[in-house]
């Protein structure tokens, strides 16, 4: 198995093999799906809701990198995007299609947060998830096969801003209608 065929858990030392993609939804319909990562991205928590909706054990999750469960079809630009959100102490929302370990997938609106200490020094970073609306996520989907495509899409629409970008009628968002 070459490295790209798995992640290495931090805290266990196993391989935990990525799922190779097939082309089943499993839709969420809520709950509280909460992680936690440290600052690079470790997850340090998952709580049961996410164990059950990624098919992943709790001691498989945590020590392993949350990109365990990104989907392929994901473009780099949105990740890019979530990273100099959060890293600038900002919380960040946006729509991500996850793989599950049977290679299944889903969609969610997720919330990153920064967590600190009492004096301000990065923990690390809280996650939740809400029901991605239909309607959204074909348009993100539209979107990032732009981004895929080599078509340079603003992180405003990527992130945080969408809502406001989709009232304003951003060019790019009438493509992706």
């Amino acid at each position: 198995m070459s490295k790209a065929e798995y992640v290495v858990n931090v805290y266990t030392q196993e391989r935990i093999p990525r799922p190779r993609p097939v082309e089943k939804e499993v839709p969420f319909h809520g709950g509280v799906m909460i992680t936690e990562t440290d600052a690079r991205g470790v997850i340090t928590y998952a709580n049961r809701r996410f164990c059950e909706m990624t098919g992943y054990t709790k001691r498989e999750l945590v020590g392993s990198p949350h990109s365990l469960i990104r989907h392929p079809d994901m473009p780099k630009e949105v990740f890019e995007s979530m990273w100099k959100t959060i890293r600038s102490g900002k919380i960040w929302r946006g729509y991500v299609k996850n793989i599950r370990k049977d290679g299944s997938y889903y969609w969610v609106l997720v919330y990153i947060q920064p967590k600190k200490d009492a004096e301000g020094k990065l923990l690390g970073y809280v996650a939740g998830r809400k029901v991605a609306r239909r309607d959204q996520v074909e348009r993100m989907e539209r979107l990032y096969e732009m981004c895929r495509n080599g078509e340079a899409v603003p992180d405003e629409i990527l992130a945080c801003n969408y809502d406001e970008m989709l009232k304003s009628g951003d060019r790019h968002l009438a493509k992706a209608r």
